[in-house]
């Protein structure tokens, strides 16, 4: 049994650590995710909104980012709306763009998201495991100070001690984990809240052109024309 106690001991010890490098790795990870994705779409909004045609604005196969690819489902959604033998009507275009960008924004979040699961578990299980650990680390202690047939204060302080650690290594690998997991959260919504806004913009510029690729004046024109037909 002391060999058990001990080798539990260790091995929760060593569970943490593994933890406590996950945690690490998946924030610095997250964090340039998160940076490099905010350099994408700041570049992308800016040759975006510089840009007056509509179907050079939405043509964005060059460019990189979340909104470069809301920008590409787009362009194919009502690309796919004006082709075929049975070209769809306006309503029609304005539906398939709305599902094809909110599945476009489904899986940005999916992306984004993809790892925290990974923070919320660690930051919920490292202080059980702790103190999994401290506990067969006293039984440990217990079974020297039977062997050693003592129990004065430096016989109990120094096991007892060397059990506790577990405890709080738990707790100082659960609140980075935690705190990580609340401000990347934060960051995720926020984002998120960004690419719906610019899939409104998308929505609303493509309804002006009638959701139509085309230039917005020739358009109007053709519709001026099939009126006076």
């Amino acid at each position: 049994m002391n060999d058990y106690s001990t080798l539990i001991h260790q091995a929760s010890m060593g569970i943490l650590v593994l933890f406590s490098l996950v945690t690490w790795a998946v924030l610095i990870a997250k964090w340039i995710q998160l940076v490099k994705l905010r350099r994408q779409n700041q570049r992308y909004a800016e040759r975006f909104w510089s840009t007056a045609n509509f179907n050079t604005s939405v043509t964005a196969q060059e460019h990189q980012g979340q909104l470069a690819r809301l920008a590409n489902a787009t362009h194919l959604a009502l690309s796919k709306g004006r082709e075929g033998p049975c070209p769809v009507d306006g309503w029609s275009r304005q539906e398939v763009l709305e599902r094809s960008l909110q599945k476009q924004i489904h899986g940005e979040r999916h992306l984004m998201e993809h790892g925290m699961i990974v923070l919320a578990s660690i930051g919920s299980t490292a202080p059980f495991i702790g103190l999994f650990g401290t506990v067969f680390g006293i039984i440990h202690a217990l079974q020297a100070i039977s062997t050693a047939k003592s129990a004065s204060i430096a016989v109990v302080a120094g096991p007892i001690g060397d059990a506790l650690i577990a405890t709080g290594i738990g707790i100082a690998v659960a609140v980075p984990a935690v705190l990580a997991y609340n401000f990347l959260g934060r960051r995720l919504k926020l984002m998120i809240a960004d690419l719906e806004s610019f899939a409104l913009n998308l929505m609303n510029r493509a309804q002006r052109h009638g959701f139509e690729l085309g230039d917005g004046h020739a358009t109007e024109t053709q519709r001026q024309l099939s009126g006076a037909a």
